[in-house]
Formats: C-alpha cells, sequence, structure tokens
C-alpha cells in the first residue's frame, strides 16, 4: 500500500508541475486513499506528508525553463502542508465536496490544529464542506473523530459544537443511527456515548436496545433507558493519589445528558433478561439489584431466571439477589 501511495503522489505532483493543467490529476490519489484504514491515519498522514513534500521538490522544471514555471495551486493536499499558512489558505479555498473519507478526515483533524488560526478557519468552512460533501464519507470520518477528539490536546469546545452541529443534519443523524445499529465491530460504544449529546438518538434508543448487531451497543442502550440518562467521557484530568511520592492517575470527566423513558420497567428488565448476549442480560441483573425494594417488579422471578444463567458473570448476580 505504500508503494501504491508514493506511486500515486509522483503522479500528483507532476500534474501539479506540468504547467499544462488547471487542476491537478488527483484521480489516482483519490483511488489509493479511498482503500486506507482510518484507524492508522496518523501514520497514513505523516507518510503523505513527507512524500509529497519531496515528490514536488524533484518534479519542479530546471531554473532555466522560466517560461514552463507551473501556476501555483491550492489542493486538498495542502491540508497537511508543512506550512501553516497553506494549510489555512486550503481551508478557506477549497469549495465543493471531499473526494472520499480520507480528505474529509484531513478537514476534520484540522479542529486539532497546533495553529490557531488553521483551526479557526476550519470551525468556519468544516460545517459548509460537510453539506456539501457524501454522507457517507462524513458519518465514516465522524465515526473515527468522535472515538479520538478526547485524546486531540488542541481541540476547544467551539471546535466541538461544530462537529456537533455536523451530526444533527438531518441525513448525517440518519446515517449515524443506521450505523449504530448494523455495525458488526468498532469503536460503536464510544460513538453512542458521543452522540448522546445530541438529541439525535432521543425516540430511538429502544430500537437500538432491540436490533443493534454489537452486544455492547445494545447493552449500553438498555443502561441508558434503565438509568434515564446518556453520560460519555469529556475528557481526563490528573489527580495526585501520593504527591510525596509524584504518583497520580487521570481521572475520567464525565458529563450526562437526561433521558425521557417511556417504557415501563418491567417491560425493559423482560427484555433484556431474554437477550442473546450475557453482556445484556448482565446489565439487566444489576438493575434488578438495585430495584429489589420495587414493589412494580417480580423480582424473586427474575432473580431465580439470573441464578440459573450460563454465563457466570449473570449467574452470580442472580443468586445475589436471590439471598437478598
Amino acid at each position: 500500500m505504500e508503494d501504491k501511495i508514493i506511486s500515486a503522489i509522483k503522479t500528483f505532483a507532476t500534474s501539479i508541475n506540468s504547467g499544462s493543467k488547471v487542476v491537478a490529476d488527483m484521480s489516482e490519489l483519490i483511488e489509493v486513499t479511498s482503500q486506507l484504514p482510518l484507524s492508522s491515519f496518523d501514520y497514513w498522514e505523516r507518510i503523505i506528508r513527507s512524500e509529497i513534500s519531496s515528490a514536488i521538490r524533484e518534479s519542479i522544471p530546471p531554473k532555466w525553463k522560466v517560461w514552463s514555471k507551473p501556476k501555483e495551486l491550492v489542493t486538498w493536499l495542502d491540508l497537511i502542508s508543512w506550512d501553516g499558512y497553506k494549510r489555512e489558505k486550503a481551508l478557506r479555498a477549497l469549495s465543493g465536496a471531499a473526494p472520499n473519507t480520507f480528505f474529509f478526515s484531513l478537514a476534520v483533524r484540522r479542529l486539532n490544529d497546533w495553529v490557531p488560526q488553521v483551526r479557526k478557519a476550519a470551525r468556519e468552512k468544516l460545517p459548509e464542506i460537510a453539506r456539501s460533501t457524501d454522507p457517507e464519507y462524513v458519518v465514516e470520518a465522524l465515526c473515527v473523530a468522535l472515538s479520538n477528539w478526547n485524546s486531540w490536546g488542541r481541540i476547544e469546545e467551539a471546535d466541538k459544537e461544530v462537529l456537533l452541529e455536523i451530526i444533527c443534519e438531518k441525513e448525517i443523524a440518519k446515517s449515524l443511527r443506521s450505523k449504530l445499529i448494523m455495525s458488526a465491530s468498532g469503536p460503536m460504544p464510544s460513538l453512542f456515548s458521543q452522540l448522546g449529546r445530541t438529541t439525535i438518538l432521543d425516540g430511538q434508543i429502544e430500537e437500538i436496545a432491540k436490533s443493534a448487531i454489537q452486544p455492547s451497543i445494545r447493552a449500553k442502550a438498555y443502561r441508558s433507558l434503565f438509568e434515564g440518562r446518556v453520560a460519555w467521557i469529556e475528557g481526563r484530568k490528573w489527580v495526585w493519589t501520593d504527591i510525596r511520592y509524584c504518583e497520580g492517575r487521570l481521572k475520567p470527566i464525565v458529563g450526562e445528558r437526561k433521558l425521557e423513558t417511556e417504557t415501563p420497567l418491567i417491560d425493559l428488565l423482560k427484555r433484556s433478561s431474554e437477550d442473546r448476549s450475557s453482556i445484556v442480560r448482565r446489565v439487566s441483573a444489576e438493575i434488578l439489584i438495585r430495584e429489589l425494594g420495587n414493589p412494580g417488579i417480580k423480582a424473586k422471578e427474575f432473580a431465580e431466571r439470573f441464578a440459573s444463567d450460563s454465563s457466570h458473570a449473570v449467574s452470580e448476580r442472580g443468586e445475589f439477589a436471590l439471598k437478598k
């Protein structure tokens, strides 16, 4: 894949410096970057930044060919230029749709840029780029960004608000809900929590709890319904455990938003206790223990069911409930 990337970059650099094109030829580069895994985004971004810089230098015509001096073009790859002025200029100059998920991700990552002016340009231009781009590309890029933005050291609340604004777009919200239900892998539980900051899941959480393919998503949805809230990690702060020995740890900062749940507790317990995954049944057993004093549920009946469960994590909670 590296060889394909380098080859595509050389073709792209040659088209920029040929002097015969008004628009750089990105077709080969778009095709190759469409195949790149977003999980290794940092690595590919560094490779491309380094290779494009050297490829453009190598393809510049000799100085004596003054008549063939190429016109400077602004391209999507200027979003990862070493030069902050170029990155800002690219964000402000680019219009229309991002050609694939990779290039939209490049624009999103400018919200964590080390130059404040670039972050400002990203805040202003990203919603416009998102509206023009294929929702599928936007959703794929947002799933990765939302799962990792707590590790972005420079992103500010205003930058997060931009992403949340994009999430609330009707088509984007619909695609994100569908992805939560249909994805068999990936950081969907983290995505569920971050989407809970907005209202796009309201009224849909029961459907997610019943239909999501990933058991951990169903468990998280049921827990949110039981607790009447969606919780997420805002970030982490350093807490000293023993300042004499300079020992400490990073403590998560949890945010939450209240949910209105209309389904009776007994119905939620029944559904979750019958789920095919022990991860979901364990959540159900935990809630039973919390609600043992609730006269509206048949506590002993549920406790006996959990105590005979094939999963040890569920059965031990059922046995505890029976003893109580």
